[in-house]
């Protein structure tokens, strides 16, 4: 544990890529093969689940650190994250126990999910016993699942490469979907060894896109690029091997069961092949797909009964092929895989859809189909170099996202609430609300888009202008208007306003407006009504 404490404060310690990648390849070469399958596992952000229900943690501190409660909570308002408020509030611990990282996790933090309350409050005391403080710090965090030190999942690749002299892609793929951290997955990830199960349906590594910011003339000829329709869904690889087939999502979760109909259909697709696409709520004869709000009812059930497999059809529309006849083929240019796609499709069941190739004969032709994207519930389009490989994670260059510019919308800040980590005391979560006659009826939350010298500022002119408190959050005078982006709207009746917003963030704060100037309820209502029809979970 105190290695791996050592690694974590040296990462944290540095915004440089360089040191971080020095100090993740020296842990992964000078400690114990066990240890570097935690490591690994813990950095590349997966995390132990269920392990000690959050009373339990503030009880065991409480008795620890001899406090009554309103003094931790206190702490907890100042610090904004427990493992914090519980590292800095016990006493000072003996630091004597030296166990490696994966003794202490598999004999001291998993077994705690398994534990009565009473035996759990005794293990959480002795560990903090006998470690000092900032391994404490570690410990908690591992608990509870909120392990981050800002070191990116392909800088870990990187370094494990690095440190085992191993092709990155390799690594890459190796460390995709679910895995049990031990000595025996690391010779796996060194190439010394294979474990046939958990190899058989794994997917590849997802190659991303960067959003284009420059004009798209600046990409060259057109004619180098092929052009697509960004649509809105859940990225997918269907991995088809051993006469068998697994959906995985882009965050490596495995969605066969979510998705039965795509994993059925997979029988018309041929042994050792690998799709990469899109999961889409698509109705039968529809000319394109329903909103994404359409999946939420898909997207929260493992497995949908026959009401929502009827109510909300989907399809894989795929765009690429990695694996044909059972071999890697990304490092072919995607002109060619391509070929081998639509020599695939026609073989496919009805499930499946090709992503079309849209054709335009200059930048400007492209920019006005571009504009049109939200008739067709497009997000923009996709721009791909035809000689490109298929890549690793997000590479500037190959790939761009050429979306629509996002929805804006003016709104008063009615509600503020502390942030965590290192913007605990500041008040950076905020609450908007627009008009509906002569209330505002707030309708999204959003916590980003203002630099730290505007933060700053809000949260001085926050404190100064509380009207009443709610435990950490504060009701503020509605004075100050902010403009907010936003990428999609739908008219909801889970929500009090009657209005879902997606992805909304702050652009920039309206210094020149007044309350009075915020929009009104019924221009989003509108807005809604003419971009997105109510979502079937809705009604």
């Amino acid at each position: 544990m105190q290695r791996f404490t050592a690694l974590y404060l040296a990462l944290d310690a540095t915004p440089r890529t360089l040191a971080k990648q020095q100090a993740l390849e020296a842990y992964f070469r000078e400690a114990p093969a066990a240890d570097v399958a935690w490591a690994a596992f813990f950095l590349t952000g997966r995390k132990l689940k269920r392990l000690v229900r959050a009373r339990d943690l503030r009880d065991a501190a409480l008795e620890a650190a001899s406090i009554p409660e309103w003094l931790f909570d206190a702490s907890y308002e100042a610090a904004g994250d427990v493992a914090e408020t519980i590292a800095l509030l016990l006493p000072a611990g003996e630091g004597r126990d030296d166990r490696a990282l994966a003794v202490w996790v598999e004999e001291e933090i998993a077994p705690l999910a398994a534990m009565p309350p009473d035996a759990v409050l005794d293990r959480l005391a002795y560990a903090w016993s006998v470690l000092d403080r900032d391994a404490r710090f570690v410990h908690l965090k591992l608990i509870t699942g909120a392990f981050r030190v800002g070191v990116a999942r392909q800088l870990v690749e990187r370094a494990l490469a690095a440190a085992f002299d191993v092709p990155i892609a390799d690594v890459a793929q190796r460390l995709v979907g679910d895995w049990t951290p031990s000595p025996a997955f690391i010779e796996m990830l060194r190439g010394n060894a294979l474990i046939a199960a958990p190899i058989r349906h794994r997917p590849y590594p997802f190659f991303l896109a960067h959003a284009l910011e420059a004009d798209a003339a600046t990409l060259g000829d057109i004619g180098d690029w092929q052009i697509e329709w960004k649509w809105d869904g859940i990225r997918a690889q269907l991995v088809v091997r051993d006469a068998s087939a697994a959906l995985w999502s882009r965050g490596e979760a495995l969605v066969s069961e979510a998705f039965p109909e795509i994993v059925d259909a997979a029988r018309s697709v041929p042994n050792g092949t690998v799709l990469d696409g899109e999961v889409l709520a698509w109705h039968a004869g529809g000319a394109h797909p329903a909103p994404f709000a359409s999946l939420q009812s898909r997207i929260n059930r493992k497995r949908p009964g026959l009401k929502v497999l009827r109510d909300t059809p989907v399809a894989l529309c795929v765009y690429d092929v990695l694996e044909h006849e059972g071999r890697d083929i990304r490092d072919r240019t995607l002109a060619e895989r391509r070929a081998v796609l639509e020599a695939l499709f026609p073989h496919l069941a009805s499930t499946f859809r090709l992503s079309g190739v849209a054709r335009f004969s200059s930048w400007g032709e492209a920019a006005a189909a571009r504009a049109q994207s939200r008739e067709l519930r497009a997000e923009g389009l996709m721009l791909k170099r035809r000689d490109s490989p298929y890549g690793i994670g997000r590479v500037r260059g190959p790939w761009w996202k050429w979306k629509v510019d996002p929805h804006t919308i003016d709104a008063v800040l009615v509600y503020a609430q502390s942030g965590h980590g290192r913007r605990a005391s500041l008040f950076t979560d905020y609450t908007f609300a627009v008009w509906e006659g002569d209330a505002l009826v707030p309708f999204a939350k959003a916590y980003s888009g203002l630099s730290n010298e505007e933060i700053r500022r809000v949260d001085a002119w926050i404190r100064a202008h509380t009207l009443e408190r709610f435990g950490p959050v504060r009701r503020v005078e509605p004075a100050l208007v902010f403009e907010l982006a936003f990428e999609g709207l739908q008219v909801s009746a889970r929500h009090k306003s009657g209005i879902a917003v997606r992805f909304p963030r702050i652009l920039r704060w309206r210094t020149d407006k007044v309350a009075r100037d915020a929009d009104t309820l019924e221009a989003l209502r509108s807005r809604a009504a003419g971009v997105l029809p109510v979502a079937r979970n809705d009604v």
